[in-house]
């Protein structure tokens, strides 16, 4: 089977990994990951290609879209955009369209995705199935009448089913979305979608890294760093507050979306025992291999964290309800502990850190983690019926 996967991310990386998580689930299939936000350096699955829009981002509060591209006018980019993508679905016929949040986010990129999905259903491209990969919380809007009626017409005229990449146990469609019951396509909930870290590679990163086993590690993470400076900055100050008795490591991860001055700030506190980057390709290890976490409260984050089994602490983005949301539910069953906006005065934050260190094992979280592979068998079985009833 051949598919395409549509993922703009426009201001961290969250949706683009998660999206590569399920094209690596996809294996045994012809996968074209069509991107077209900041790049991002990662290997890809050998079955997995990626195709590149001109690059398009969006500011912090989601109003107006960027790019780094001087010499061309917006018109034109997205002009280019819009051609580039529909010669794809000519050129490549794909059995599958998977849509990134799309329609229930990325309204700004609607230019390029409605005249493929028309297309499609006037068969005026070769015939696909279309299908939108959804995550487990949306965002407020400022006109919810107005957004639900849209979402909803090109919803159920354009696509032929809903995947929801949550646990309905923890969070629900119908929570943040309060039209679902008119959604007239198919709705599954695949469990949530994540990285899990491999048996042993978390003791093993120790040893690579020389961290010894009474020593202590703590990772700090921003997600794609856009907006993650303030956490970063408070945990490397709280750094010199902590009292643990056992030498300690912090590693920082800025995220590859930090701006370079903002780095460059994250490197200038740093001292004995702390080593800052921008990134890790194996960033499951390190939460695996940690004694605690301080992050984001971003969905991969959090369903990292909870593959890792790791003590956790995080901080929700206050933009909008979605991240504030999904650590509440968590921290209900024990997983994690969220911090407010007070905890990042440094001798404070440094205090929680230290009772986090010193608290007990949580349990796990009974949460479906199992995303990727549940969305891969439930498309290869469905494609497959739909397949033969016709």
């Amino acid at each position: 089977m051949k598919i395409i996967l549509y993922c703009q991310h426009v201001l961290g990386v969250g949706h683009f990994f998660r999206s590569l998580e399920i094209c690596r689930a996809l294996k045994g299939h012809e996968v074209i990951l069509v991107s077209g936000g900041t790049p991002v350096d990662t290997p890809l699955p050998d079955h997995v290609r990626e195709v590149r829009l001109p690059e398009l981002m969006m500011d912090p509060d989601f109003k107006n879209l960027y790019t780094g591209d001087n010499d061309r006018s917006m018109d034109r980019i997205k002009k280019e955009r819009r051609e580039k993508l529909f010669h794809l679905f000519e050129q490549e016929a794909p059995d599958l369209f998977l849509v990134e949040l799309y329609p229930f986010g990325r309204k700004a990129f609607r230019f390029e995705i409605d005249p493929v999905l028309q297309a499609i259903r006037n068969k005026d491209l070769p015939e696909s199935f279309v299908v939108c990969s959804l995550r487990d919380i949306l965002v407020e809007k400022k006109d919810p009448v107005l957004y639900e009626a849209r979402v909803i017409h090109t919803l159920n005229r354009y696509f032929d089913a809903l995947m929801v990449h949550a646990d309905p146990s923890l969070i629900r469609l119908d929570e943040t979305f309060s039209r679902a019951a008119d959604i007239s396509i198919p709705i599954v909930y695949t469990g949530f979608v994540t990285r899990k870290p491999r048996a042993g590679s978390g003791e093993r990163l120790r040893r690579r890294l020389g961290v010894k086993k009474n020593e202590v590690m703590v990772v700090a993470s921003a997600g794609g760093g856009t907006v993650g400076k303030p956490l970063l900055e408070a945990v490397m100050e709280a750094f010199r507050f902590m009292r643990t008795e056992k030498p300690i490591h912090l590693f920082v991860f800025s995220g590859p979306l930090m701006s370079r001055e903002n780095f460059k700030r994250l490197q200038a506190l740093s001292g004995q025992g702390v080593r800052v980057n921008r990134f890790t390709a194996v960033f499951p290890s390190y939460l695996a291999a940690a004694d605690l976490s301080v992050s984001m409260a971003g969905y991969n984050t959090c369903m990292n964290i909870l593959a890792a089994g790791v003590p956790s602490l995080v901080w929700a983005f206050p933009q909008n309800r979605e991240q504030r949301l999904r650590a509440d539910r968590i921290a209900r069953m024990g997983a994690l502990h969220v911090l407010e906006d007070r905890d990042l005065q440094a001798s404070r934050l440094g205090e929680i850190m230290d009772g986090a260190l010193s608290a007990e094992n949580r349990t796990p979280a009974p949460i479906d983690l199992d995303g990727a592979v549940h969305t891969a068998v439930w498309l290869e079985t469905w494609i497959g019926n739909r397949r033969r009833v016709s």
